[in-house]
């Protein structure tokens, strides 16, 4: 896989289980190699014209390109919120061999 075809791309969730049970089944669907959850994110946001602010869990997820339609719309399919965050970022670079085991677990 060359750095142009991985993706990372995060999506917030309410809480670790929510968080934990989404990254599973985008793993399992083999619509990501990896989802990391990072517990304590605080976010603040304008939502309906008032300011919120939240405890999450920040999912990182590594995907390819190719994946990313499939797992924006799986996301919003499970996800509790309304409006679920799906951000994807291109990769720049990396380890080769990394990035080729990304291909491979979005790809068999």
């Amino acid at each position: 896989m060359t750095a142009p075809e991985a993706r990372i791309v995060l999506v917030t969730a309410p809480d670790i289980e929510v968080g934990a049970r989404l990254g599973r089944a985008l793993v399992e669907e083999r619509l990501a190699a990896c989802v990391n959850l990072l517990p304590g994110v605080r976010s603040i946001y304008r939502w309906q014209g008032a300011i919120e602010e939240d405890g999450e869990v920040m999912l990182v997820v590594k995907t390819c390109r190719d994946r990313c339609g499939a797992l924006a719309a799986r996301v919003e399919a499970l996800h509790p919120y309304e409006l679920p965050e799906v951000v994807v970022l291109p990769v720049e670079g990396g380890s080769d061999s990394y990035l080729a085991w990304i291909l491979a677990e979005c790809r068999s």
